[in-house]
């Protein structure tokens, strides 16, 4: 009899959990050690990429995105296929697609079912001062079941409640069907936690589209030659963070971020973004939600063939 993708996930769940890959050590490098070793990660990085280098990549999506008209909203269009997603996207500004997901079969998870399900599965949760830390090396991170997590933030989530995000959970992606937007693409990212989680604001390199499944998510996006506004500072030459709050703005901190073409949106259930290499983005849970992403592998569309 033929193996349906609820059959395979309700097995999976039964397996022994997979472990959790170590976390990378922080090294204590010399300068000249660990500046061979940034180099030799951006060559890698170019090369999957097909660009000539990486910071001549950020450069040109920084001014392609100057001749960008100014985002006033983030507009809503129906489902999309390869074809018209391609075009729209070549653009280089975000837009959502309502029902993409909507009759994903990870879109009938409830948290009672990621309880019965797949409560072994290892995860690992941001705790404490996620978000000041949120792009060093050594942020404090803990490992537990899935089932201790959700336990963890209903007894008390807290002012800023433990948070699983960016996690590869293989046992979920049967429950996905992504589309072909993308030549290449990483694997899918799940996202999990209560209302209060928060992913501070900070861009990637990479073309991103990210599926909200349930619960609900507000979004802040600003382009990327507006970076000069946002007080970047770099984790790696794909990934820049910012200080700066958009939800709770600090002003006299950070006077310039005013000048920031700063917008949001609220995720909705079934709904997918897609949000252009170099954006920067915050987001927000509003409440108890699961969401997953993933990032193109390939030169961003932005700047064409």
């Amino acid at each position: 009899m033929k193996q349906t993708a609820s059959d395979s996930s309700a097995d999976a769940s039964q397996r022994p959990a997979r472990p959790l890959p170590p976390r990378p050590a922080v090294a204590a490098l010399l300068p000249e050690e660990a500046a061979a070793r940034k180099q030799d990660k951006e060559r890698h990085d170019a090369q999957v990429r097909g660009v000539e280098s990486i910071a001549a990549m950020r450069a040109a999506i920084r001014q392609a995105s100057a001749r960008l008209p100014v985002l006033a909203d983030i507009p809503r269009l129906g489902p999309m296929k390869t074809a018209a997603f391609r075009q729209r996207a070549a653009a280089g500004l975000p837009f959502i697609m309502t029902g993409m997901a909507t009759h994903w079969p990870l879109s009938t998870l409830t948290v009672a079912t990621l309880r019965t399900r797949f409560g072994a599965l290892a995860v690992r949760a941001r705790v404490g001062d996620y978000i000041n830390t949120a792009f060093a090396p050594d942020r404090a991170m803990q490992d537990m079941r899935l089932l201790d997590y959700l336990d963890l933030v209903e007894r008390d989530p807290g002012d800023l409640p433990p948070y699983l995000g960016n996690l590869e959970l293989r046992e979920l992606n049967a429950l996905c069907h992504w589309p072909n937007f993308f030549d290449k693409m990483g694997p899918p990212r799940f996202w999990i936690g209560p209302a209060g989680t928060v992913t501070p604001l900070h861009c990637d390199y990479d073309d991103n589209v990210f599926t909200q499944i349930w619960g609900s998510k507000r979004i802040w996006v600003a382009p990327p030659h507006h970076d000069q506004y946002l007080y970047p500072r770099e984790a790696n030459a794909i990934l820049f963070g910012s200080p700066f709050d958009p939800d709770h703005p600090d002003l006299e901190r950070f006077p310039l971020a005013c000048q920031a073409a700063l917008v949001d949106c609220v995720m909705q259930p079934g709904e997918m973004l897609y949000l252009p290499a170099g954006w920067y983005h915050q987001v927000s849970s509003l409440s108890f939600s699961l969401s997953c992403n993933r990032w193109a592998r390939g030169r961003p569309l932005v700047l064409g063939a």
